[in-house]
């Protein structure tokens, strides 16, 4: 058993897997990664199993030390990371000796950084996930869904088994990228003018932001149906309230809710969106389920094929 011991964290730093599922009709949410590309491919980089338990940390501010020489991985935002400090660049693995400090400071590209260990980070499972989702008291390192605390330890027992990064995986943060948006149900019932501003003006997202959900601030869109009954809600919705600016919901959602959507963002876009700060600017494209399924599918054979 190896163990490193959390020096300084933040509310914002969390245990999280690939979340947990099949448990939305009790009124659980799903949780997880909100970058979960780059949650996988930090894994892949030590040979774990792809949903294995990492630390999410959001903006900085997490410092460890290490208890035991050890390799970890590291992928998603450049948050300044440094050992002893030295900087360490964003995906890639590498060695910690005893009494070493790897500490994450501020974000210079992207917004969430990965940090994997060998085998995952041990947790009780709670539903079948190590997730961490604070407003339901579920997961993290104690089962009751507390976010990573100073002096407190995480351990790991696994056996590394490391490998370079392919290049042409990394994603560049800074690199402005349309979020595709497969079309809802309700869609037809927004204004044609609503529909062209969605997708042919930018979107600012607000500082209002969290692993609920995401606000953007733009033209308002105008739905003109009839109200709604509340129905289940997926990852990625995007749902319009009545002041006509969107919210794309994420992991920590609710199961449930009761405005319109204009559909929902695909797992590739939702990755993309996990990196973006508040201030920046976005697009929507519009795009057929199938392509996205396609381009899904893809994407998980090229981390498991390899």
């Amino acid at each position: 058993m190896s163990r490193l011991l959390i020096e300084a964290s933040t509310p914002l730093c969390l245990l999280q897997d690939m979340g947990r599922f099949g448990v939305r009709h009790l009124g659980v949410t799903q949780g997880g990664a909100v970058d979960w590309l780059s949650m996988a491919w930090a894994n892949w980089m030590l040979g774990n199993a792809l949903d294995a338990a990492v630390v999410e940390i959001t903006l900085g501010g997490f410092t460890v030390v290490a208890q035991d020489d050890c390799v970890l991985a590291l992928a998603g935002a450049d948050l300044g990371a440094r050992v002893d400090g030295q900087a360490v660049a964003s995906w890639r693995y590498f060695g910690l000796r005893k009494g070493q400090v790897l500490a994450f400071t501020q974000p210079v590209s992207g917004a969430r950084a990965y940090l994997a260990a060998p085998g995952g980070f041990e947790a009780p499972a709670v539903l079948g996930s190590r997730s961490t989702v604070v407003r339901e008291s579920l997961g993290g390192l104690d089962g009751r869904g507390r976010a990573l605390s100073r002096g407190e330890h995480l351990s790991y027992a696994g056996s590394a088994a490391p490998r370079p990064m392919p290049r042409s995986r990394i994603p560049d943060f800074q690199q402005a990228q349309p979020l595709d948006l497969i079309l809802g149900a309700q869609n037809g019932a927004f204004s044609g003018q609503s529909l062209f501003d969605a997708f042919n003006t930018p979107w600012t997202l607000d500082s209002r932001a969290d692993r609920m959900g995401m606000r953007l601030l733009g033209t308002p869109l105008e739905y003109q149906g009839p109200p709604m009954i509340s129905e289940g809600i997926p990852l990625g919705a995007v749902q319009v309230p009545p002041d006509g600016q969107p919210i794309v919901l994420l992991n920590d959602r609710q199961t449930i809710g009761g405005y319109p959507r204009l559909g929902a963002l695909t797992p590739l876009a939702l990755a993309r969106l996990a990196q973006c700060l508040p201030g920046a600017q976005v697009r929507l494209r519009p795009m057929v389920q199938a392509v996205a399924h396609r381009q899904q599918v893809e994407c998980w054979r090229g981390l498991l094929d390899r």
